[in-house]
């Protein structure tokens, strides 16, 4: 297992340079499956939150607009390139309630119950030690409060992600993958007991199944360029690059595939008061 450090170092490059297509129309799926985690953990006006993994605001921009003038976000990111983004969006809608900060979540110095509210949206995969990552942050909620984790559930963005690793197997068999990170967590069971491994047991677990439509093949492109996909892509060369586009979205176009499987697991924990 790689380290923190060095895992943080390569999430910072990856999703740096996928900043330019991250919040492309064809990527509505940040904001779809941000805003549903923000709706299911009961947010009030004037309450604390901290979100990391935040990205694009794909989460924190709905909390900030729930928790309201008298409430505060705290949005955080390996991406500046990403926060950035966020914060462009939260001045061009008036919010004033968040602070964003680029770090590690793991190392954020705040108290023990100082949040009311904790939430990770597709990103507690990315920590090689997932359970010890679930713990920094159920800490910092408090007595009361709510930690809201959301990932991928099975068979993600497929047809086009087998496809997609295919065609890389093809030009690059070194860089073929048959596990992604979030794999060890795209089940409610495996998310529970990763879950029960950092010390939480009292939560509620809802498993959507759910699609994302592609309007063309090339959608699909430009969420593979604008997603965790770039760091491999970018380890291509610009011929094997367009060998591998041409024969993914060959594959689509002959399937008729017109939207992939975009299935998520939420978890939502209470936690007791003292």
């Amino acid at each position: 297992m790689e380290s923190h450090g060095v895992a943080n170092q390569k999430t910072a490059h990856v999703y740096n340079t996928a900043a330019d297509l991250f919040d492309h129309p064809a990527n509505t799926f940040w904001n779809r499956f941000g805003h549903s985690t923000i709706e299911r953990i009961g947010l009030r006006q004037g309450d604390q939150v901290l979100d990391v993994c935040s990205g694009t605001g794909a989460s924190a921009l709905p909390a900030a607009r729930m928790v309201g003038s008298d409430g505060r976000v705290v949005a955080v990111d390996l991406a500046e390139k990403l926060l950035t983004r966020a914060a462009d969006k939260a001045q061009a809608d008036g919010l004033e309630n968040l602070e964003f900060r680029v770090h590690d979540m793991l190392a954020l110095g705040y108290p023990d119950g100082y949040f009311d509210a904790v939430v990770c949206v597709f990103g507690i995969f990315f920590v090689p030690d997932m359970a010890a990552a679930v713990k920094e942050l159920w800490r910092q909620v408090r007595p009361g409060g709510r930690l809201a984790i959301t990932t991928w559930g099975p068979d993600l963005f497929e047809p086009a992600n087998t496809s997609l690793w295919q065609a890389i197997r093809q030009q690059r068999p070194e860089l073929y993958k048959d596990f992604n990170p979030w794999d060890r967590i795209s089940t409610p069971k495996g998310l529970l007991d990763m879950l029960a491994e950092a010390g939480l047991t009292e939560v509620h677990i809802s498993a959507e199944t759910a699609t994302h439509a592609l309007s063309e093949p090339e959608d699909w492109w430009t969420l593979a360029m604008g997603s965790g996909y770039r760091g491999t892509l970018d380890q291509l060369n610009s011929e094997q690059l367009q060998k591998v586009k041409q024969a993914n979205l060959d594959q689509l176009v002959s399937q008729s595939v017109t939207e992939i499987s975009a299935n998520v697991i939420y978890a939502v924990a209470d936690k007791p008061v003292v």
